[in-house]
């Protein structure tokens, strides 16, 4: 079996980066039944919560590394004219460390996933509920549709993610669908949120970069407080066969140089003025000129994922970022290229 690129690996292979020091946390709530994303409650534990070691790539601060040489052909090949988009798309659940451990039927990719069982509750929700905001409208959920149903019926990608914050896990499904007889999903992906490590190279997550989502989606909490203070998620139409890291996989068989890799971080222009934005859009882009994001997956250019939260307000405004705004970074991580 291929082995996990631990944090000593990830260090060596992203050698010569720098990176932000964590900000100071407050103490963590006691978790004592699963949390839905969307709450007051959740705000206080992921506040508390740090989302993998400081020096690990998502919490890196990229402002001052130098444009990658081929940043322009790269940008005009996603749409430098297209404008930045968004899906509210990844909701999660929050559990408690004794949350009841169940089986999950893995249909798909089951030697490339983390054995189970998994702490999957009952209300584990089923991306893009509660909200109606995603290029996939056959996957949004009805008018009046309960998370019951939904957990059960429709199509699309059907995200399923898990976070427990004290046994400092994140388990991450896709095409996470609830049956008479248990849960079902195409593949599983674990990451430990102390350590950082990532995916055996070659293999996906839930994600087709194989990287994990949870700490790339934009939340309330940390909207709410000026700033995300990470690395985001985005997707483009068309990929080139390589990956470069902390991604692990690639999906596509195209070898064209101007096309992104997988893992692509591009971050939004120094000179770009964000004062005119409502306080919620400001917070993203002010994380988008400090972290930037990752090229994740394959879907609508310049979509990003965003936590279908009703507490997120102005989001509609970031249509007035154009792909041009945007800059490929060059981190100096190993790359890897399909045959």
């Amino acid at each position: 079996m291929k082995k996990a690129l631990t944090g000593a690996v990830i260090a060596v292979a992203c050698a010569g980066l720098a990176f932000a020091a964590g900000r100071p946390r407050p103490p963590m709530p006691k978790i004592t039944k699963p949390v839905m994303f969307d709450t007051p409650e959740a705000d206080a534990i992921l506040s508390a919560l740090q989302v993998f070691p400081p020096d690990n790539p998502w919490n890196q601060d990229i402002s001052t590394l130098p444009v990658h040489a081929d940043s322009s052909r790269i940008v005009a090949s996603i749409g430098a004219d297209k404008s930045l988009g968004y899906n509210l798309d990844m909701g999660f659940i929050i559990v408690p460390p004794d949350q009841k451990k169940v089986p999950v039927k893995l249909l798909l990719y089951a030697d490339q996933s983390d054995p189970g069982p998994y702490p999957v509750p009952d209300n584990a929700p089923i991306e893009n509920w509660p909200l109606q905001r995603n290029e996939d409208t056959k996957a949004l959920p009805k008018a009046g549709q309960t998370l019951e149903d939904l957990q059960r019926s429709g199509t699309g990608d059907r995200h399923v993610i898990v976070v427990d914050p004290v046994n400092g896990l994140l388990h991450e499904f896709w095409q996470g669908r609830r049956t008479d007889a248990g849960w079902e999903a195409s593949n599983e992906a674990t990451f430990n949120l102390k350590t950082g490590a990532l995916r055996p190279e070659r293999w996906t997550s839930s994600d087709a970069a194989g990287l994990p989502i949870f700490p790339a989606v934009v939340r309330y909490d940390e909207a709410a407080r000026g700033l995300v203070e990470h690395a985001m998620r985005f997707t483009v139409r068309k990929t080139r066969r390589a990956y470069v890291l902390p991604a692990t996989h690639w999906a596509s068989s195209r070898k064209e140089k101007d096309l992104p890799r997988m893992g692509e971080r591009l971050r939004l222009r120094k000179d770009f003025d964000v004062s005119g934005f409502p306080p919620h859009a400001q917070a993203i882009l002010k994380g988008l000129k400090t972290y930037g994001m990752f090229v994740a997956d394959n879907g609508g250019d310049w979509l990003m994922s965003i936590a279908p939260d009703r507490r997120l307000k102005g989001l509609e405004s970031l249509a007035r970022v154009k792909g041009s705004d945007f800059e490929v970074v060059d981190t100096g991580a190993r790359s890897v290229e399909g045959e």
